[in-house]
């Protein structure tokens, strides 16, 4: 799936290029920061988590659909799920419903994240979701089910470096651009 950070503010376009410009595989379980193996990699991290400071979601994502959302989604890009998680919790959105949802699911709390995927209801990104998922490997049926991922992601994350963990992976890589950039783009009229 292409994932372009055009929506975006040049600024928060300046944050995830430190780190793969919203590229970067996330892990299955909060607080293991993948793709990070050197010392260089936790500067990063730091470097992301003190621009971000420097913001609100209405100043690094000015002209968005939802900057709360947005603000909640790259924070969890950037592994700092406290931030992302007091976002979430405040907007009472089915955006904020998901990125609740995600979060739970990678802490791991699967009956939590249920709960939140449950507000959520069907968001406009499933169809998108259900696409890029079959492209790379995940059967879900006719429609795409939250539910039926949070129990694969639960099994995946019991294998770690399994084909099923790289597939959970690439297919939470990909509900993350696409939400991420559901909120980030321009609102319309």
């Amino acid at each position: 799936m292409d994932f372009a950070v055009s929506p975006c503010s040049p600024d928060a376009a300046r944050i995830l290029a430190l780190d793969g410009d919203g590229t970067r595989p996330m892990q299955l379980v909060a607080g293991n920061m993948p793709g990070f193996a050197g010392p260089g990699d936790a500067a990063i991290l730091q470097q992301a988590r003190a621009a971000l400071k420097h913001f609100t979601p209405h100043t690094l994502f000015p002209h968005a659909r939802s900057p709360e959302g947005a603000m909640a989604g790259i924070h969890l890009y950037f592994a700092c799920e406290e931030e992302a998680h007091t976002l979430a919790q405040h907007l009472n959105t089915a955006e904020g419903s998901f990125w609740h949802g995600i979060l739970h699911r990678q802490e791991p709390d699967a009956a939590n994240a249920a709960y939140w995927f449950r507000q959520v209801g069907q968001h406009a990104i499933f169809p998108a979701l259900r696409h890029a998922a079959l492209l790379n490997g995940f059967a879900c049926g006719e429609t795409w089910d939250p539910m039926e991922f949070i129990a694969f992601c639960d099994s995946a994350r019991t294998r770690p470096g399994s084909p099923e963990e790289r597939l959970a992976m690439q297919v939470q890589l990909c509900e993350w651009q696409l939400l991420f950039n559901f909120c980030a783009t321009e609102k319309t009229a």
